[in-house]
């Protein structure tokens, strides 16, 4: 029982200081690519929190933007994150897949209100809206 709280704090502790990493590369980044790649998941964290008590966005969206936030805190990944660039990996793209699938049913400006970040980062990830032809 010892050898396991071992191994899960350890996890724990890789997963947290992996996200420290990311919010510091985020401040201390000059603008550009690498800082928008690096703020993604931390932004990505914000949208979801704020999205999930959103009244304006519909129940099965607000589910597949909860498992999108809980897969990103769980320390359980396919790809683990203490590996340098591609340990974020697996998260980035069930959120983006979550955020593609809200953005289904939410109209796009609520998205882009509870984005912390740049928005056309967000804006590149959704794609194009959607057309209403009259």
């Amino acid at each position: 029982m010892r050898d396991w709280l071992i191994g899960l704090a350890v996890a724990t502790g890789c997963l947290v200081g992996s996200w420290a990493v990311l919010v510091l590369l985020a401040r201390r980044l000059p603008p550009g690519l690498l800082r928008d790649l690096a703020a993604f998941v931390p932004d990505c964290v914000t949208a979801v929190r704020r999205l999930r008590r959103d009244p304006r966005v519909p129940r099965r969206a607000r589910v597949a933007i909860v498992v999108a936030g809980l897969w990103v805190a769980s320390p359980i990944d396919l790809i683990p994150e203490f590996l340098p660039v591609i340990g974020p990996l697996d998260d980035i793209v069930v959120v983006a897949l979550a955020l593609r699938y809200a953005a289904r049913q939410v109209p796009r400006q609520v998205l882009l209100d509870a984005w912390p970040g740049e928005p056309r980062l967000l804006l590149r990830l959704l794609g194009p809206a959607a057309r209403t032809d009259p």
